[in-house]
């Protein structure tokens, strides 16, 4: 395996098809502003290294990124590309990761809109994540330790696991499928609208309207906070540590709390739950 180290380069496609390479402070900037510096590349290890420019690896294979910092300016840095290993880097850029397979991420910041879009096989542990529409129909994910920040997150994802994390997002896990969330904070408005196999267990839930026109939720030994209209037209089984604001139109399963400010159901409202506060039975 050759070392390539200490290199400024620009030019287009700068080191494309490296093979069993490794690569050490490497800066991909200047007035040449060539785009794809790691293109088709197999088998190769690039780390203590600056990106400045577009679209750095793109239909790579085997690629390991050991303490990287890739600017605003790397737009579309990771696309179709398998087997990525990500270590102590800050990714910053547009649509950071797409349609990649095999992403292992760890001890990382990205700052990106877009991130992890259509991608298959992600693990993610320790470090955080500030992205609107991050996660994107991506299946097979496990996260460990994430502090994540932005809207819409995890919509069409499928088999999705989380874990000790904090999520402060908005409409998240929006018709998504098979999801398990464990000892994490889940803050946002619009929790959860026509999803399908969701367990918490463990979590702190807060905000508006979580949970409706969903099927086979679970909520064990969760908090809920501030979270008004709960359940609407949703098949779930809940068990509440606390006080729920209100429950509205509550469809299929049981709902049960330490205490329930208002349970709200309209005329001619589809139901077939049962509502229970304290071990009675009130709706």
């Amino acid at each position: 395996m050759a070392i390539i180290k200490d290199i400024i380069a620009d030019e287009e496609r700068a080191f494309y098809a490296a093979k069993n390479d490794t690569f050490v402070n490497i800066k991909i900037t200047g007035p040449a502003d060539g785009e794809s510096s790691f293109k088709e590349c197999r088998d190769v290890v690039v780390q203590d290294s600056y990106f400045n420019l577009r679209y750095p690896f793109w239909h790579n294979e085997k690629v390991l990124l050991n303490n990287i910092e890739m600017t605003s300016n790397c737009r579309a840095a990771l696309w179709y590309s398998n087997n990525i290993t990500l270590l102590n880097s800050q990714l910053d850029g547009i649509k950071v990761f797409r349609e990649c397979k095999n992403i292992n991420v760890k001890d990382t910041a990205i700052n990106s809109p877009e991130p992890f879009w259509f991608c298959d096989d992600i693990k993610i542990t320790n470090g955080s994540i500030k992205g609107e529409y991050a996660f994107l129909q991506s299946s097979n994910i496990e996260i460990h330790n994430l502090h994540f920040s932005g809207k819409y997150s995890f919509q069409y994802v499928k088999n999705l696991k989380i874990y000790d994390s904090i999520l402060d997002t908005k409409d998240a896990f929006w018709h998504a499928e098979n999801v398990e969330v464990y000892n994490s904070v889940v803050k946002g408005e619009y929790l959860a609208w026509y999803a399908k196999g969701i367990k918490l267990v463990n979590c702190q839930i807060i905000g508006t309207q979580p949970i409706c026109y969903s099927d086979d939720i679970i909520l064990e030994n969760c908090t809920m906070e501030n979270t008004d209209f709960s359940f609407e037209y949703s098949t779930v089984d809940a068990i509440v540590k606390g006080n729920i604001m209100s429950i509205k139109n509550p469809y299929k399963g049981n709902n049960i709390a330490d205490s329930i400010d208002e349970i709200i159901i309209d005329e001619n409202a589809k139901q077939d739950s049962d509502v229970i506060v304290n071990g009675k039975k009130v709706a």
